[in-house]
């Protein structure tokens, strides 16, 4: 398994792990419409493709050879880094593949000057929340997101660089 930074090619892959990951994670928390019309917001491929274009953000995947299995996407602030979404298809959990996309996007922040990094996860996602708590973020607020038009409590996480 390889993380690297992602390229246009990967834009389907990456919608296709995110798709799998809301099915997944959040039957309980989002309607089935609610969770199709937020992916095919957030992962549309033109904007997308823009993100993994942009120099203030960071989309890179997780590489198994045959197939990307994760990705993360973040992005530069005035905080320092934001990492808005980090999602594993689901076969792929428990094999490290989150902490490792968590890693280099840790490091990436670094390398950019970044003091600490954010992080953000719905509040109802105890699995995310759990995530992030395991590898020493601190809950620090929370906040809301829109998905499809409904707003939706978040968890704010940070670690210092």
């Amino acid at each position: 398994m390889i993380v690297r930074e992602s390229r246009h090619d990967d834009v389907d892959a990456i919608e296709a792990v995110a798709r799998a990951s809301w099915e997944t994670d959040y039957p309980t928390i989002l309607s089935r419409e609610t969770a199709r019309d937020g992916v095919e917001e957030w992962y549309d491929a033109d904007r997308l493709a823009a993100e993994i274009e942009s120099d203030d953000a960071l989309v890179p995947v997780a590489d198994s050879g045959d197939e990307v299995v994760g990705f993360a996407h973040a992005v530069e602030d005035e905080g320092g880094g934001a990492i808005l979404r980090l999602y594993v298809a689901p076969e792929h959990r428990r094999e490290g593949v989150g902490g490792d996309l968590l890693d280099h996007t840790h490091e990436a922040f670094g390398e950019r000057g970044a003091e600490q990094v954010r992080a953000m996860v719905l509040a109802e996602n105890e699995p995310g929340n759990e995530f992030y708590r395991r590898h020493g973020f601190e809950l620090v607020e929370e906040s809301e997101t829109v998905i499809a038009d409904t707003s939706y409590r978040e968890n704010v996480y940070v670690a210092e660089r």
